[in-house]
């Protein structure tokens, strides 16, 4: 027990290091968060008035009110900030460059020295980016973002920060066999942003689509924590309590770290140096 302990303590002080390391190095360039306080209000602005435009005809799509859909934007948006993620690029610019070669050199996984980098740099982005922007959606534009239960809610959205470094990193991985994956990052970019619900609603797509939706990893991201935030939860013909989803989303964590760490392993067989 003690050792367990002891192993505990030192990986949350390697943790706590390399966070504190990553936030002092993107605090240097803290204007470029700043900028988001300004692209995301208009980003939301258009989806607002996309939306009122569609609902000049509807009251109501797929069971969401006008008010409902701004709402869940409005969500996303701010969840999007908390969750954000550049471990697929930074790593294939490392492998790309060669300057991978330290790492495997030092005594810790770069998977977890790259997750401690994430955490380091959504603390910034928390500062800088959430909390100006939800004062924003509150304060001027008055809309309404408690979550129904704020212990689950926190839960979920600290679950989502997890599935989105995992399956990014995933991607980066692929640049062991591939070395350059700037299409593929294109692709799956767009790929997760419609399959996790940030573009649109889950519920909008056709029931065989949302059954397929409900396993892959994606829904886990973005859709699940804003549904958890709302208070309700169902896709493809599911419904789930809060605890239910929540749960459903902690196993599909623990599979996709399963799944990232095996993939790892078999992209450091591939690693050759190239560029150092």
């Amino acid at each position: 027990m003690n050792d367990l302990v002891r192993v505990v303590r030192q990986q949350y002080s390697v943790l706590k290091a390399v966070a504190f390391a990553t936030y002092k190095e993107w605090s240097v360039y803290r204007s470029h968060s700043m900028v988001s306080i300004f692209v995301g209000p208009v980003y939301f602005l258009v989806q607002y008035f996309i939306w009122k435009a569609v609902y000049n005809t509807h009251v109501s799509i797929s069971g969401l009110s006008l008010e409902q859909m701004i709402t869940y934007f409005a969500i996303a948006s701010l969840i999007n900030y908390i969750i954000m993620d550049f471990a697929d690029w930074n790593l294939q610019m490392l492998i790309h460059t060669g300057k991978f070669l330290t790492f495997v050199l030092r005594p810790m996984s770069h998977v977890y020295f790259a997750f401690s980098q994430k955490v380091g740099h959504r603390i910034l982005g928390v500062i800088f980016e959430f909390i100006p922007l939800f004062l924003i959606f509150t304060f001027i534009l008055n809309i309404r973002l408690v979550p129904a239960q704020p212990f689950w809610a926190v839960i979920s959205i600290a679950l989502g920060f997890i599935m989105m470094f995992l399956v990014d990193y995933c991607v980066g991985i692929t640049a062991f066999w591939l070395t350059r994956t700037s299409g593929v990052r294109r692709m799956f970019l767009l790929l997760r942003d419609i399959c996790s619900g940030v573009l649109v609603p889950l519920t909008l797509f056709p029931v065989f689509l949302q059954k397929a939706f409900f396993i892959l990893p994606f829904q886990f991201i973005t859709y699940v924590p804003i549904r958890v935030f709302i208070g309700s939860y169902e896709l493809g013909g599911y419904s789930c309590t809060i605890p239910q989803i929540i749960a459903v989303q902690a196993v599909a964590v623990l599979f996709m770290t399963a799944f990232t760490i095996l993939f790892y392993k078999q992209g450091m067989k591939q690693f050759t140096g190239v560029g150092a």
